[in-house]
Parts: structure tokens; C-alpha cells; sequence
């Protein structure tokens, strides 16, 4: 075993878990999950069947993430942030042949308590506000906020508001990395 599970978390058959991943406290992987390499699954999280995770995923306490998830390397699921996968769902009708795929991609940051409705993509290194209720697609590099989420701006692959001149261009205060604006999508020079 290459990863750490601490003895109060339950691994149901059928999971496959790289190398160097941790486990937390009270937390359920359910049958048949992929979790990649050097990924942190915090307390008291629930991984349901099937989900797939990639590599350096990191998932605060108290997220539950549905089947019909999908998470790209390098995403991070803030503190009790919320996935659905059932858009109507009812107690007395049986929907599991309905679940909607929501796919995270790589790089994006869900911040504490935000919700994300099924169905939706989070773009390529995408930041969601603590608290946000994501109702459609967000785009790569897209900050957003609110209830429901606004695009209220750009961030960096390393999470800092980008400020584009006339010509469409900003460069990250961090790491001077320059993006590029056109026809609203932001894409990395």
C-alpha cells in the first residue's frame, strides 16, 4: 500500500489509489473510485462510486463528492463546498440512471461552503468565491461569485487577479507568467 489511510476511514472494493495520497479521519472512498497520486482527502469525506480524481486533488473537510464527478489534477475542493448530481431530485423517485457529470478541470479552486450544481464544467484553473452557487459552465481562468455565480474577473494559474490592458494582455503579479484575452477566454502565453 503506497498511500495512507487512517484507521477510521472505510476503502471499499474496487478503489484504485496512488501513490503518496492521504486519507483523513472518518472519510468513506466507495467502490470503484480513482484517486491519483499525492492527493489529500480530508475529514469526514465522502467519495462515492465510480468518482475519478486525478493527480494532487486536495479535498477539505466535509465534502461528500457524488458519483458523476470527475476532478482534473491539481483541483482543490474548499471546506464543505457541495456537488449535486441530480437536478430534480425527489425521495420517492429513483433517479440513479439520471446522474449528470460534472468535471472539474485542471487546476480550479471550489471555495468553502460553495455549491455546484450537476451538469456544469469548471474550467481550467477557475476560482469559485467561498459560498458561490454555480448554476452553468465557468470558463478557464474565470473568477466568480455569488448566488447565483458572476464572472466578476480573471485569475492567474497561481490564483492572482490578471488586470489586461488594451491590447489584452496581463501578466501575473506572482509568477509574470502573461495571459491573454480574446473573444472572453483567457489562455496563457
Amino acid at each position: 500500500m503506497d498511500y495512507f489511510a487512517h484507521e477510521s476511514s472505510y476503502i471499499d472494493e474496487g478503489c484504485k489509489i496512488g501513490a503518496g495520497t492521504k486519507i483523513w479521519h472518518f472519510s468513506h472512498i466507495m467502490a470503484n473510485c480513482t484517486i491519483g497520486e499525492n492527493c489529500n482527502i480530508g475529514q469526514n469525506v465522502v467519495v462515492s462510486p465510480e468518482v475519478v480524481l486525478g493527480n494532487n486533488v486536495k479535498i477539505q473537510n466535509n465534502v461528500s463528492v457524488y458519483t458523476g464527478v470527475v476532478c482534473e489534477d491539481d483541483v482543490f475542493l474548499g471546506p464543505s463546498m457541495v456537488f449535486t448530481n441530480v437536478i430534480n431530485p425527489r425521495s420517492h423517485v429513483v433517479r440513479k440512471s439520471e446522474y449528470k457529470q460534472t468535471v472539474i478541470r485542471k487546476g480550479a479552486s471550489i471555495g468553502a461552503n460553495a455549491t455546484i450544481v450537476c451538469g456544469n464544467e469548471i474550467g481550467a484553473y477557475a476560482m469559485i468565491g467561498a459560498g458561490a452557487v454555480i448554476t452553468k459552465p465557468v470558463k478557464a481562468f474565470a473568477l466568480v461569485v455569488g448566488n447565483p455565480a458572476k464572472q466578476i474577473g480573471w485569475v492567474s494559474e497561481n490564483g492572482y487577479r490578471l488586470h489586461f490592458n488594451n491590447s489584452g494582455k496581463a501578466v501575473c503579479s506572482e509568477t509574470k507568467q502573461v495571459y491573454l484575452l480574446e473573444n472572453e477566454m483567457v489562455v496563457r502565453l
